[in-house]
């Protein structure tokens, strides 16, 4: 069904890097309609990446506090929304509060997952299929065709961009002071899915001290959020030359920093999925995830993993308590591809 007349809202996802795959679903609606304006509804701390899209006209700012319902507030919100004059929603998130605010705003295509059996609330349903999950992208992009068996392939998709201007990138490292003209390289240590995700604070430090070597003048960085704190200042203990900057910057200060940077590593956390978007050569760091699942998309990036038995578990700590997965990772096995990297 060809959508009418009005404006496309797209209810973003809790999660900074599902933000980001989730672009090529707007690329997809901006080829079908170009006139059409699209808006998104996101969590303050997500916002900063959807403004850095460019197919997005308005973000409106989520008012509610995560994980409440806030019936009363959703219902006035909605009000508010529905004199946008919306024609079609795209709901990210599987829960049912989600949904509710499009059904609430009168808006009359509403599509989305089932997720929290959301018959009715959402009308346009989509199914994934849980012994074989979409990649991310696929299964975001997917939601601006027909609801079908299949998705396209992530290589049949346009690659998740994100664009910050020059004027903001040095205005960010001035307040950073960071060299504008210095090599840098950003590490993104964190990972809030839980602790399974981080390759060790130990490793990263030794990584630092082989970039080191390499370029006396090279600036390393430390990014993420204050939740981060305790793995970075282990990191810059046995690396006193790093700049530590997890809960010191912005996460449109962040964005910044990674597009400047020369080389990202990260494990698989939104960080990553930013500096892919755009377009960084990036380190990814793999242990209890898929890399097949959430690829970086930049045209230089390595995916790192070493395949155990045991891996991927998709838990957020290790079941068995050894954490191999990220543990025997060596340092140099890091280092040869973020040699490569530096070195063109």
């Amino acid at each position: 069904m060809k959508p009418g007349p009005g404006r496309t809202l797209v209810i973003s996802p809790n999660w900074i890097g599902d933000a980001v795959m989730a672009q090529p679903l707007l690329q997809r609606l901006r080829a079908r309609d170009p006139e059409r304006a699209i808006d998104v509804l996101a969590p303050a701390w997500v916002a900063p990446i959807w403004r850095a899209m460019q197919e997005v006209d308005t973000v409106i700012e989520s008012p509610f506090r995560h994980g409440q319902l806030q019936l009363k507030e959703r219902w006035r919100f909605a009000r508010a929304l529905k004199r946008r004059g919306y024609a079609e929603a795209y709901v990210l998130p599987n829960t049912l509060k989600f949904a509710l605010i499009p059904l609430m705003a009168g808006i009359r295509r509403r599509i989305g997952y089932v997720g929290e059996s959301r018959y009715g609330f959402i009308n346009i349903l989509h199914r994934d299929n849980r012994k074989s999950p979409r990649p991310m992208v696929s299964f975001y992009a997917a939601l601006a065709d027909a609801p079908a068996a299949d998705a396209l392939p992530p290589s049949a998709l346009p690659k998740p961009r994100l664009a910050v201007s020059d004027e903001v990138i040095a205005a960010v490292l001035s307040k950073a002071g960071l060299a504008q003209d210095a090599r840098l390289v950003a590490f993104a240590p964190g990972a809030e899915f839980g602790s399974a995700k981080r390759w060790p604070a130990g490793h990263f430090a030794a990584l630092a001290l082989y970039i080191r070597a390499a370029d006396p003048e090279a600036q390393v960085v430390l990014l993420g959020s204050g939740k981060d704190s305790e793995v970075t200042a282990a990191i810059q203990d046995q690396a006193p030359f790093v700049r530590d900057l997890a809960g010191r910057t912005s996460l449109g200060e962040a964005v910044a920093l990674l597009a400047r940077a020369d080389a990202v590593v990260s494990n698989d956390s939104g960080l990553l999925h930013i500096a892919s978007a755009l377009n960084r050569p990036v380190v990814a760091l793999y242990g209890p995830t898929d890399p097949g699942h959430a690829p970086p998309f930049s045209d230089i990036a390595h995916s790192l993993s070493l395949h155990l038995d045991c891996s991927p578990c998709r838990q957020r700590e290790c079941p068995l308590g050894h954490h191999a997965c990220m543990n025997t990772m060596e340092p140099g096995m890091v280092w040869e591809p973020v040699r490569g990297i530096l070195e063109k």
